[in-house]
Order: C-alpha cells, then structure tokens, then sequence
C-alpha cells in the first residue's frame, strides 16, 4: 500500500515537472516554427552561396536597463533564438550550421527566468535544428578552421544591411544612419559596419560579401506559415482599429485612439506595436508619418489611423480614416467613395505573373470611368483626384517581419506568397488634407486575398461600427482630467 501510494506521488511529481518544463520552453523559444522550417532557410542559403563559402550572422546586442529583449529580424529568421549577444556560422563546405551563445548567466536566471546559453546545448540543437552549440570564445577558432588554413581563402558572407529590431524598418534605419552621419558630435560607423570591419581585422584574407540580398530575396515569399502569422496580425490591426472608431467622438484626444488599440493588441497576445501609430485628425493627417498624436478630436474633420502589432516578429499595416462625429459630409463622401472605390480596382488586377505597373495602369483606367459625371464640392477637390490617376505609390511595400518589409514588390513579376500593401491616397493641398486607407494583400496561386477586408470601408460600415460603444465611453471613470 505505501509503495502504491509512493508510485503514485511520484509519478505525480514527474507529470508536474514535465508541465513546467514544458511551460519554461515556450518562455524561452517560439513555438510557430519547426527545426525543419529553419533547416529549410539555412539550406536556401548554402544552396545561393555555394561550397567555397560560409556566412555569418550577428544577433542584436543585450539591451539595457529594464527593456524587454527582441532578437533582430534576420537572427530569428534563421534559428528562433532569443538570445542576446548570439553568432549563427553556416558552413558552406560541409552544410552545417553551428550557434555561438554566451555562457549562462546565472544571477539573471533567478530574476528573469531561463535564457539559452552555450551550457544548453543539447537542447538549443533540438529546438533550431542546428548541428553545434558552442560558446562565443570558439568563434575565432571555427572560422579559421572552416578553410583559412590551406587556400583558396573563403568567402566570407555577412548582412551589410542594418538589422531591424523592434518597430524599425530598413528604409528608416538608413535614414536614422544619415541623420546621425550629419552630426560631426555623433557620427559613428553602424553596427555592421564596426562587425565586418572586426572581421577584416582578424582575417584579412577573407573576401567579404553582402548577405542581405540573398535575405531579402528569402523573406519576400512568405511561406504558409508565415502568412498565417501576418493573417493574425492583421486581424488584431483590424480590431484595434475598429475598437478606435467605436471610441471617436468630438473632444477626446489622439492619443486615446492610441490606447485604445493597444488594449486589444496585448489583449490578443501581441508584444508591442509593428511601428508607432500613425493617429492624426484635421490636418494632421496630411503628414504622412504624423506620430505626434497630442491633439483633441474635432467635430467634422476626419481622422486617419494607421497601425498593427508586434505580434510574434511578424506585423501587418492597415490604416481607415473615418469622421470624428460619426458621419461623413457631402464633400468627404465623394472624396472617400473614391478612394474605396479606387482600392478595389486595384484588388481586381493582382494576382501571380503581372507587375505592379500593370496592376496600376488596368486600375487607372477603370478609375478613370469612374469619375465621369461624378460630382465634387470643389474644382480643386476634382483636381486631387484627377492627381490620384496618375500617381503610382498607390502599390506600396512588402510587409511581413517589418512594416516596410525587406526586398521590393514594385516593377517585379508577382508570385504566390508576396504580402504587401495596396493604399490609395490623395491630396488636397489648398486645404492640407490627406485622404486614404490602407489594406494588406496576399498573392495566392490563383489571385490575391486581401487579409483586411474585414475592417470596415464602406461608408455605411464605417458609420454603423462607429456608433458602438467604445471605451472611451468610460473615460470619466478610467482617465484622468488633463489641464490644456
């Protein structure tokens, strides 16, 4: 009787620390992709770079303070580790990947719980399919081992390209990099740069080359599960704005649109914002990156939101402009109904094999029948949108693991798993008004989906989810009174 009560105990407490453990592992490492999708995209590049050749991957830096830790874009695409301060090396000869990790940091462990470390090698192999665990100070060693010893020397590639962490994109990295580069006080070379200038330091002989293109050729065809990923980011972007209409009314601010959406991006399981809202009423909405987002709401001017969640390193871009009082005038009518219209002409023509050129010019033209014998408040209000037919932006950028994704979708043949933006604008510049939404599109074999057709467009959609209750319905509980 007291062994069958002891086997008992004791099988209990297996089965409960199996489920801690089990708990533990998702805490430290993603549960989206297999190894096997990771061996796939290492296998992609010792494939591209061929035999006499390896690359190397440098993970983002440790972050300070009490900031959470996000892995670059880049590192996590090819391993899902989360690890600061991590080297991924693929060996082109042999076809074998090896990850360089620091060793545990035991202090930190008891405050924040599991981090990867080399001294987990066995199972950091079993959860990213990599064939070494090493620790950082084998680094040197290996990669004169891959073939440095005996000629021809190996070619060396490396990401030349800014890494993305967080809510940055490429494309505003680079700028950020000018802006500091302007500044004789703070001008400093970027982290790549400092990487390959180390690399050329302790091995002359390697050849270096630029990893990124091979990269951002990868990443722009979105595997199933990737899209699957960008579907639900797109599904809490469209929530969180449609819970940001329920909340507009005259008087609130900005910024309460803002935290309105948040509440329903980290309610859903996101980890942040893909990039910081874009929320301007009136005429702030004419600045196209208008993240200021300080001012009140007023009574018939339009507001414009665009916004989507971090969501497990993969974001979306959906933007809806809507009017502050619930209900479109004559002038904005016109003006929107086209912009809605002109939206889905552009839907009508993609699907695999045609450009972004013949998706525009098909969509032109049928905008351009569109607008015979519709009427405009304003000549000038005609003229915005007789500017729209012409103006190509309206075929945006890729998205996928940053808002304004890797690689490019303009001016090249479209192929299944392409996710990007379609957004028609116009301008009214007498007036310092800016009108347009934004949805988010994925190439199938047969066509194309547009993943936010959910969130409402149509004025009478718009209108009617406007008139649900909101939570700013309960702002004179929840928010404080502001002095102006």
């Amino acid at each position: 009787m007291i062994n069958s009560k002891s086997t008992v105990l004791t099988t209990l407490l297996l089965l409960i620390l199996t489920t801690f453990l089990a708990a533990q592992e998702k805490h430290h490492y993603q549960t989206d992709f297999s190894p096997e999708d990771f061996n796939k995209r290492r296998t992609q590049i010792f494939t591209t770079i061929g035999n006499n050749a390896f690359a190397l991957i440098q993970g983002s830096a440790g972050v300070p303070g009490f900031s959470v830790y996000r892995q670059s874009n880049t590192f996590y695409y090819l391993c899902g580790l989360e690890t600061a301060h991590a080297y991924l090396l693929l060996n082109g000869k042999h076809k074998t990947s090896t990850l360089y990790l620091p060793h545990r940091d035991e202090g930190r462990e008891k405050g924040e719980g599991k981090v990867l470390s080399a001294e987990d090698a066995e199972l950091v192999k079993k959860l990213t399919g990599v064939d070494e665990v090493r620790g950082l100070e084998f680094l040197s060693s290996d990669i004169v081992s891959t073939g440095l010893i005996k000629p021809p020397g190996l070619l060396l590639y490396t990401p030349l390209s800014p890494a993305e962490i967080g809510n940055d994109s490429r494309d505003e990295i680079l700028y950020a990099q000018a802006r500091t580069a302007s500044d004789p006080w703070d001008a400093q070379p970027s982290r790549e740069a400092k990487f390959t200038q180390k690399i050329k330091e302790r091995f002359p002989q390697v050849e270096i080359r630029d990893l990124s293109p091979i990269l951002d050729a990868m990443r722009l065809i979105k595997s199933p599960k990737e899209i699957d990923l960008i579907r639900k980011a797109t599904q809490i972007a469209g929530l969180g704005i449609i819970e940001a209409m329920k909340s507009t009314k005259p008087g609130i601010y900005e910024y309460q649109l803002d935290a309105a959406a948040k509440y329903i991006y980290y309610l859903n399981g996101a980890r942040g914002d893909g990039y910081a809202s874009i929320i301007g009423g009136g005429t702030n909405a004419y600045f196209g990156h208008y993240f200021h987002k300080k001012d009140v709401l007023n009574d018939g001017d339009l507001v414009l939101m665009d916004y989507a969640p971090d969501y497990r390193y993969y974001t979306s871009d959906v933007t809806r402009i809507w009017p502050v009082n619930g209900k479109f005038n004559k002038a904005q009518t016109a003006l929107y109904e086209f912009i809605v219209a002109y939206r889905d002409a552009l839907f009508k023509y993609i699907k695999p094999g045609v450009t972004s050129n013949e998706v525009l010019n098909n969509a032109a033209a049928d905008m351009k029948k569109y607008i015979v014998g519709k009427k405009f408040v304003k000549p000038s209000h005609l003229k915005a949108v007789q500017d729209g037919l012409v103006f190509r932006g309206h075929f945006q950028h890729p998205v996928g693991m940053a808002v304004h994704d890797v690689s490019r979708v303009r001016g090249v043949e479209l192929k299944p798993g392409m996710v990007f933006t379609i957004d028609p604008m116009i301008w009214l510049r007498d007036e310092q008004l800016y009108i347009r939404i934004e949805d988010v599109a994925v190439v199938t074999e047969t066509g194309v989906e547009n993943m936010s057709a959910f969130v409402p467009s149509s004025i009478s959609d718009v209108e009617k989810t406007i008139k649900g209750k909101g939570l700013t319905d309960f702002r004179p509980a929840t928010v404080l009174p502001l002095k102006e």
